[in-house]
């Protein structure tokens, strides 16, 4: 039996597929921002890259938690 993925991580095939840029990518975007303020870089990747609310919020939160 494996373990389902929960969280934010949840959300990584879908925006690797919908957006076509690699989770690799889109936390490197998310590091070399100016903010580190987790609204801003959400805002950040809606208006630059059009990510939806729950997939920029899901790539900021598990940046963020990973440390810059």
């Amino acid at each position: 039996m494996t373990d389902q993925v929960k969280g934010p991580a949840s959300y990584f095939p879908s925006i690797e597929k919908k957006y076509g840029r690699p989770i690799a990518e889109w936390k490197q975007i998310i590091r070399d921002h100016r903010s580190s303020k987790h609204m801003e870089l959400v805002a950040h990747l809606k208006s630059e890259y059009a990510l939806g609310h729950g997939h920029a919020n899901a790539l900021v939160a598990h940046t963020l938690a990973e440390g810059r």
